[in-house]
């Protein structure tokens, strides 16, 4: 058993940025646990920037400002006050970042520049190239390294969170490398670990090891989980593999086209066109496609992302990793033809219930949750592209601040921990049965996709409910037919697919009881956003170890919700 003041489960943007702030106080020890080298975490496929209110491309922009346009964005589901507090203190933690290191791109004069990006009224989102996201997390890696007060735990895998009386005790960890379990005893713990629309398993822009096992273990342990069913769907995956483009292709001028070759958006956008947010940009192309307007049929049918008129030089400097993907992934140079792309599983807008949002904090006392895993609000029922990166690095400053000052006047329990996971290893790796892990795997993928994707209905969502129940069942049956214990990757697959059928089935039954279209949930059924009812969060949790649903107020205190027009 190890003791640490605080453990940050998540090697990415947000768990690296509350480790180096909670880092300043050289006498709190702190352990990074990540289950791949933190430089492979999710935000390295982040590439288009982070929105920030600085006024270099126009003065006249505000946090205010930023804030309307991310509420707007969030179809008025987002928590405003929350909203404002990101938004506020953005400019501030973009230019600790500046200081860090980061190599942001600039304008002539030197200043840190600006793009437009969806939803945005001003040029705001700060950007480096295409690779925004790999330059932050390598930055704040180096920055979290140099620091004689924090380890890492790489290639450690979450089993269990011990809590006692509501309040953190520590956790149980499985060693990847030889499938040993540690424990560690803390004061604080947070939680850190991406989003998991990896549920979409056969097309997502996610890492494979996106699998939502913080907010499974969260569930399991009767924390809330917090607007689960607002699933983004990014309007421009790959059209083979779902590998996301970034939305800075469209930001710099680019063009979705039609097997005609028009400029459709100009019927459901057309003010912001190409530019409006995610959700409404996602829903029609696939409503383009669905009246024979995209190329191809079904689920291999696509359209145009279109860059040639950009020309080489600013493709070159402005989008080079977009190229590179296209050339690589479906052998198309964008400056001599345009990209086929569809819509592809993205961002999960709902995750851990956060009920401070200064200080991240759940539930339960010395538990906190920051980025993707979690549910702030700032987001709502769509995220505007851009303030992922703004939400990570921000609240991962704060919650690292709290979790120092909290740390430093807390003690250890001094309860000895009671240690489950070993047996729980050891009879999984007994197990017997003949269901295999990769046929549920793509059982799910397919009903995730085709009965809650970017179109629902109150029978696909209901039959989504069952199967997944079923499948669920089924993963009691699966072996682990790989009996090392060293970098037993058949462990972990099986262990992260129980996480994502768990959570799949939660967010079909807040879907189902959603009766409304809302950002990134669209009901067939129910087309019309409906705030008499359902201008409220959705709130999920295991009681008595059933799914219980709930509700609770949206906090409106500055900005009334009014129709979200583009």
């Amino acid at each position: 058993m190890l003791k640490y003041d605080i453990v940050v489960i998540g090697g990415g943007g947000a768990g690296l940025m509350a480790a180096i702030e909670a880092s300043k106080d050289k006498n709190i020890k702190i352990a990074v646990v990540s289950k791949v080298f933190p430089t492979r975490s999710h935000t390295g496929a982040a590439q288009g920037g982070m929105n920030a209110s600085i006024g270099v491309a126009d003065p006249n922009d505000s946090p205010e400002k930023h804030a309307f346009d991310t509420i707007k964005g969030a179809d008025f589901l987002a928590d405003q006050q929350a909203v404002l507090f990101m938004c506020k203190n953005a400019p501030d933690v973009i230019y600790e970042l500046d200081r860090m290191g980061v190599p942001f791109s600039r304008t002539n004069d030197g200043k840190i520049a600006q793009r437009p990006f969806g939803g945005a009224s001003f040029p705001r989102t700060v950007y480096s190239a295409d690779r925004t996201g790999h330059v932050l997390l390598h930055t704040l890696f180096e920055q979290a390294m140099s620091k004689e007060n924090i380890d890492f735990f790489n290639e450690y895998f979450l089993l269990d969170i011990d809590i006692e009386n509501e309040k953190i005790e520590g956790v149980e960890l499985l060693n990847i490398k030889d499938s040993s379990i540690l424990y560690i005893k803390t004061k604080v713990l947070i939680l850190a670990g991406g989003g998991f629309a990896r549920i979409y398993w056969h097309r997502s822009t996610n890492a494979s090891g996106n699998t939502g096992d913080l907010q499974a273990i969260a569930l399991r342990k009767g924390i809330v989980l917090k607007d689960i069913e607002f699933i983004q769907f990014h309007p421009t995956g790959l059209a083979k593999t779902g590998i996301l483009l970034s939305e800075a292709s469209r930001g710099e001028g680019g063009y979705l086209l039609n097997v005609k070759g028009e400029r459709f958006m100009e019927k459901y956008s057309p003010n912001k066109m190409e530019l409006a947010p995610r959700d409404i940009v996602s829903r029609s192309i696939e409503l383009e496609i669905k009246s024979g307007l995209g190329v191809g049929e079904g689920t291999s049918a696509y359209v145009y992302l279109d860059l040639r008129h950009l020309g080489e030089e600013k493709i070159n400097e402005r989008l080079p990793q977009v190229r590179q993907l296209a050339i690589d992934f479906e052998g198309i140079d964008p400056v001599k033809a345009p990209i086929p792309i569809r819509p592809t599983a993205h961002y999960c807008m709902g995750g851990i219930d956060v009920v401070d949002f200064k200080s991240s904090e759940t539930s339960v006392k010395g538990l906190l949750a920051i980025g993707e895993c979690a549910c702030v609000s700032v987001h709502g029922a769509n995220r505007l592209g851009g303030n992922s990166l703004t939400e990570l690095v921000v609240f991962g400053k704060y919650a690292g601040e709290y979790a120092r000052e909290y740390a430093k006047h807390s003690d250890f329990s001094n309860k000895n921990p009671v240690i489950k996971s070993e047996a729980y290893i050891n009879s999984l790796m007994q197990r017997e049965g003949n269901v295999k892990l990769h046929e549920v795997r793509n059982k799910m993928g397919e009903i995730t996709w085709f009965n809650m994707g970017i179109f629902r209905t109150e029978n696909s969502l209901k039959d989504a409910y069952e199967e997944l129940t079923k499948l669920l069942d089924m993963w009691n049956y699966i072996p682990v037919s790989d009996k090392s214990r060293i970098f037993n990757t058949n462990l972990i697959e099986l262990l992260e697919l129980r996480n994502m059928l768990e959570l799949s089935r939660a967010v079909a039954l807040c879907a189902l009881n959603r009766r409304e279209s809302r950002g990134g949930h669209w009901r067939e059924d129910y087309k019309e956003r409906d705030d008499e009812n359902f201008l409220k969060h959705s709130l999920v949790q295991y009681k008595n170890g059933e799914l219980n649903l709930s509700y609770k107020e949206v906090d409106t205190s500055i900005y009334k919700p009014e129709e979200r027009k583009y």
